[in-house]
């Protein structure tokens, strides 16, 4: 009879905390506003979107952030780790949206939600000032190429590899930011990375570098990360209004010229990506 009771008092104590877990879960955007503060995942050594320079966390995803915040209402508090532990840490919960961003892929919409474009993501080659050997991309054939671990430019520069007479010798790093300093020192012949990204790199060290045109990959966008579920359902529809918001008042383009020094002609959301 204890027995009997007992079985019966665990199970009415599950099903309440299940209950509990699950009224959480489905107020995502009350919590976040409850407790004042939006938890956004990213890598920082991804510039000019999130970098560190001179000890501090700066970039375009900062500024941005810190514009969603405001229109949200919230503090955003930032989780910094590597790019490959991002996804896994966003569905255990760790933060509530990704930053990065991620280049938009198909293959990524059936598992997560994207928000508006912040940029276009399409690949090209960064290649060491001087270097004769590449004029165009098809000359990478043969050729190290250094890219980031479990990224969409990965898929993309081993995809174009596979058109070309000698594959390229496709290198994977944890960071891009060790990509450049291998390109620098000689160590492999360019760096496959989203145009806005090698440009960026090329224009903070003139002299050190070059972007190799036209790009060669798919044109694709960036976007910001988050989970596709009914739970954060909420929470994702605000931060897009936010970011169409800023969008329409001309803040994006401002922080674009800033950080890119040009604005992108960016789609308020992508349905059909290239890849």
């Amino acid at each position: 009879m204890k027995a009997n009771s007992l079985l019966k008092g665990l199970v009415g104590a599950a099903f309440l905390f299940g209950a509990a877990v699950s009224a959480h879960a489905a107020d995502t955007l009350a919590s976040v506003k409850a407790a004042g503060t939006l938890k956004v995942g990213t890598e920082t050594a991804f510039a000019p979107f999130d970098y560190i320079d001179a000890g501090e966390h700066t970039g375009l995803n900062v500024d941005l952030f810190a514009e969603i915040g405001e229109e949200l209402g919230v503090k955003i508090e930032w989780v910094a780790l590597p790019w490959d532990g991002v996804f896994p840490a966003l569905e255990a919960g760790k933060f509530d949206v990704v930053a990065g961003p991620a280049t938009i892929t198909k293959k990524r919409m059936e598992r997560y939600r994207f928000t508006p474009p912040i940029a276009e993501a399409t690949i090209a080659i960064l290649k060491k000032a001087g270097d004769t050997t590449i004029s165009k991309p098809e000359d990478i054939a043969g050729k190290t190429i250094g890219v980031g671990k479990a990224t969409a430019q990965l898929d993309q520069l081993k995809e174009f590899s596979d058109t070309l007479p000698t594959k390229v010798d496709v290198r994977e790093y944890p960071a891009f930011t060790e990509t450049y300093a291998d390109l620098a020192a000689g160590r492999i012949a360019g760096v496959a990375n989203s145009l806005p990204n090698i440009a960026f790199v090329a224009s903070q060290r003139k002299g050190t570098f070059e972007v190799v045109l036209p790009p060669f990959g798919k044109k694709s966008y960036f976007g910001f990360i988050g989970l596709k579920d009914a739970d954060h359902a909420p929470l994702m529809d605000a931060i897009d209004a936010a970011m169409l918001k800023i969008k329409a008042d001309g803040r994006m383009a401002e922080l674009q010229k800033k950080w890119f020094g040009a604005s992108f002609d960016t789609p308020d959301a992508v349905k059909d990506p290239a890849f």
